[in-house]
C-alpha cells in the first residue's frame, strides 16, 4: 500500500491506546502519517460516554466532511469513523451520514489496514462492527506510541461489568476483559527498556483487573509488584480506579511499592447513600469515607483525585448539601464535578425523578466554587517544598499529583531537559498550578 491517512484520536486515554494501535497497522502496510488536510484517508477515533463527547465527535466529523465538499482536502478523501459513536450508532449514523465511507467498531482497531484497503478499492462494507465486543488485544505485541516519548498508557483490561445506572460502558465496550498479567509486564518492561519515565495503567476498572478470571490469581495488587520489580528508572500511575474493589492487599502496595505513584483516581461520583444505591454503585457513605481515611493513614502524602456527578436523578438540596459538606470535609487533592447527563439507553435516562437541568447545572457550580477554594489551598500548601516532577515540554512539568491531559501543571525553568524527572522546589500557586525555582536534575 501507499497512501497517507491521519487519525483524530478523541476521549480518554483508553480511546488514545486504540488510535496508537491503528495508526501501527496502518504504517506497517506502507501508509504514511499526516495532518488530516493531506490525507488520503481519515480516522475519527470517537468517544460516547456523554452528550459533550457525543457533539464534539458529531462536530469534528461534520468538519471533516464540510472541507472535503469545499476543496480543501483532497477530493477523494476517505473518512472512516471508528471507536465507540460507531459501535454505538453505526445503524443509524449510516443512514444520517451517507457521506461516511465506512463506521468501525472497537473490536475492529487490529483490522483497519484491511478495512481502509477495502474502501480504497471500492469494495468495502459500511460498517465494520461486532455486535457484543469480547477483543483482548494484545497491546505489547505492537503499537505506535502518540504520547511524548517519557509518557505512556499501557491499558491492562477492556470493557467493563459494573451496571451504573448513568453509564452506557458496557453497552458499548462488553464486559470486563483482564489482559494475561504476563502480557501486562512483557508490555512494562519494554517501555522502561525504552525509557519511558512514566507508565499509566488504564482500565475502565483497573481495581477490578483480575477479578473476571479468578482462578488466574492476577489482581492489581500483584500486577502493581510485580512491575515494581522491573529494573529501570519509571514510575507507575493508576487510574480509573473503583472504589469498591479497593482492598488491604492493594493499599499495602501503594504504601510499599516505591515505583508506584503516590496517587490515587478514585472517581466517587456522590456520597448520598440512597443516590450510590439507586445509581448502582455498589459502595455507601461511609464506606466511602472509611476507604478515604484508611488511604491517607496508610500512604502518608497521598494524593486523592475524584469526579463527582450533580444532579443525578432523585438528588436532592439535602443530598446536594451532603455531597457540599463532604467535600468540604475530605478535601480532594485533585477533583470535577460534572452535571449529570442523561444517555439514551441507560438505567438513570428512565427514572422519572430527573433533576432539571438548570438546578444540574446551578448545584455543579456550587459545587465547582467549593472545589476552587480547596484547590487554592492545597496548591498554597505545596509552597516551599521540594517536589520531584517529570518535565513535559519547556518550561512544563508535572508532579505526582497531575496525571496527563487531566490536572495541574509545574510551570519550571524553560532550560530544564524535556523528558527527565527532576527536583524543584515551589515558591508560587494558582490552585493546581505550581511554579517552581531552584531547579536542580535530580
Amino acid at each position: 500500500m501507499q497512501g497517507k491517512f491521519a487519525i483524530v484520536s478523541l476521549g480518554c486515554a483508553k480511546n488514545l491506546v486504540d488510535s496508537e494501535v491503528m495508526t501501527d497497522e496502518l504504517l506497517r502496510v506502507g501508509y504514511r502519517r499526516v495532518e488530516p488536510p493531506r490525507a488520503d484517508v481519515v480516522v475519527v477515533n470517537t468517544c460516547a460516554f456523554i452528550d459533550p463527547a457525543k457533539q464534539e465527535a458529531i462536530d469534528t466529523i461534520i468538519g471533516l466532511t464540510r472541507a472535503r465538499v469545499q476543496g480543501k482536502t483532497p477530493t477523494r478523501q476517505k473518512i472512516l469513523v471508528a471507536g465507540c459513536l460507531a459501535q454505538r450508532y453505526a445503524d443509524d449514523l449510516v443512514k444520517l451520514m451517507p457521506e461516511i465511507d465506512a463506521f468501525v467498531g472497537v473490536d475492529q482497531v487490529g483490522q483497519i489496514a484491511q478495512i481502509v484497503q477495502a474502501v480504497i478499492a471500492g469494495d468495502g462494507r459500511k460498517i465494520y462492527r461486532s455486535r457484543v465486543s469480547t477483543l483482548v488485544p494484545d497491546y505489547a505485541a505492537s503499537r505506535f506510541r502518540l504520547t511524548p516519548a517519557h509518557t505512556a498508557y499501557v491499558k491492562i483490561a477492556e470493557g467493563c461489568n459494573h451496571a451504573c445506572a448513568y453509564c452506557a460502558i458496557p453497552r458499548i465496550r462488553g464486559g470486563f476483559r483482564s489482559r494475561p498479567l504476563a502480557n501486562v509486564l512483557r508490555e512494562v518492561e519494554a517501555l522502561a527498556r525504552k525509557g519511558t519515565k512514566e507508565i499509566n495503567l488504564i482500565a475502565q476498572d483497573t481495581t477490578y483487573y483480575g477479578k473476571d478470571r479468578p482462578t488466574s490469581g492476577d489482581t492489581l495488587a500483584k500486577l502493581l509488584r510485580e512491575a515494581n520489580r522491573i529494573p529501570g528508572d519509571f514510575y507507575l500511575r493508576v487510574l480509573y480506579t473503583h472504589p469498591a474493589h479497593w482492598d488491604e492487599a492493594l493499599i499495602a502496595a501503594y504504601a510499599e511499592c516505591e515505583k508506584v505513584l503516590k496517587y490515587v483516581d478514585i472517581p466517587l461520583q456522590h456520597i448520598s447513600d440512597h443516590l450510590l444505591t439507586e445509581q448502582r454503585r455498589r459502595t455507601d457513605g461511609n464506606y466511602i469515607r472509611n476507604l478515604i481515611t484508611r488511604l491517607r493513614q496508610a500512604v502518608p502524602g497521598i494524593g486523592l483525585r475524584s469526579t463527582f456527578i450533580s444532579g443525578l436523578p432523585g438528588e436532592t438540596e439535602q443530598d446536594h448539601a451532603e455531597l457540599c459538606d463532604f467535600v468540604r470535609e475530605f478535601r480532594f487533592e485533585r477533583a470535577g464535578v460534572f452535571p449529570y447527563s442523561r444517555e439514551e439507553g441507560t438505567i438513570a435516562a428512565r427514572m422519572k425523578n430527573q433533576v432539571h437541568h438548570a438546578t444540574r447545572k446551578r448545584r455543579a457550580n456550587e459545587l465547582n466554587m467549593i472545589l476552587a477554594g480547596i484547590a487554592d489551598e492545597v496548591g498554597t500548601s505545596c509552597v516551599g517544598r521540594q517536589m520531584r516532577v517529570l518535565v513535559d515540554a519547556p518550561g512544563i512539568a508535572r508532579g505526582a499529583w497531575d496525571a496527563p491531559d487531566v490536572d495541574g501543571a509545574v510551570h519550571v525553568d524553560a532550560r530544564l531537559p524535556v523528558g527527565q524527572i527532576v527536583t524543584v522546589r515551589i515558591t508560587d500557586s494558582i490552585a493546581y498550578e505550581l511554579f517552581a525555582e531552584d531547579n536542580s536534575v535530580s
